[in-house]
C-alpha cells in the first residue's frame, strides 16, 4: 500500500520540484472594470468569469462606476464546407469565431484600439457519427471562445492605464 502511495506522489513531486507553474493570469491593472457586451455573448461570460476568479478587478453594473470599459461587439459564428467525397458528402468542415473589442477608460479616453480576433477550427465530418461529430463541433467553439477570452484577458493585461497604453 505504501509502495502505491509513494509511486503515485512521485510524478506530483518530480513536476513540482522542476518549477513547474500552471499558466496563470496576472492582475488587470484596472482596480473595476465594466464589460459592454451584447446579450448572449460567450466570450463576455468567460472574460467576466475570468475576472471574478481572479479577484483583483470588481466587474461593475454600470460604465460610469468602472475604472475602464471593455467593449465587445457581436460575436460571428460560421461553419463552411472545406471538402467533399467524391459522392458528394461533406468531409470537412471550418468553424470560425470573429469579435472585435476596444478598452477605454471612463473619461473616454481609448487605452486599446479596436482589434479583431479570427479564430478558426476545422474538423473532419462523418454523417454516420452524427452524435459524435456534434459533441465534438461543441467542443471545438468553447475551445474558440476560451481561446478568445485569454487573449482578451492578456491585452487587459498589457494595458498601462497610466500613459495610455
Amino acid at each position: 500500500m505504501n509502495r502505491r502511495i509513494f509511486l503515485a506522489a512521485l510524478p506530483a513531486v518530480l513536476v513540482a520540484g522542476c518549477g513547474f507553474q500552471l499558466r496563470r493570469l496576472e492582475n488587470v491593472p484596472f482596480a473595476s472594470l465594466y464589460i459592454d457586451a451584447p446579450t448572449g455573448g460567450v466570450v463576455a461570460q468567460r472574460v467576466a468569469s475570468m475576472l471574478a476568479a481572479n479577484k483583483t478587478t470588481r466587474l461593475t453594473a454600470t460604465a460610469e462606476e468602472a475604472e475602464a470599459v471593455l467593449k465587445l461587439g457581436q460575436e460571428e459564428r460560421s461553419k463552411i464546407i472545406l471538402s467533399l467525397s467524391g459522392a458528394g458528402r461533406v468531409t470537412e468542415y471550418r468553424l470560425s469565431l470573429k469579435l472585435t473589442y476596444s478598452v477605454s477608460g471612463k473619461d473616454g479616453r481609448v487605452w486599446a484600439a479596436a482589434e479583431t480576433l479570427e479564430l478558426s477550427r476545422d474538423m473532419t465530418y462523418d454523417d454516420t457519427l452524427l452524435l459524435a461529430k456534434g459533441a465534438e463541433e461543441q467542443l471545438l467553439q468553447r475551445d474558440m471562445e476560451d481561446s478568445a477570452a485569454l487573449r482578451i484577458m492578456r491585452r487587459l493585461q498589457s494595458i498601462s492605464p497610466g500613459n495610455g497604453h
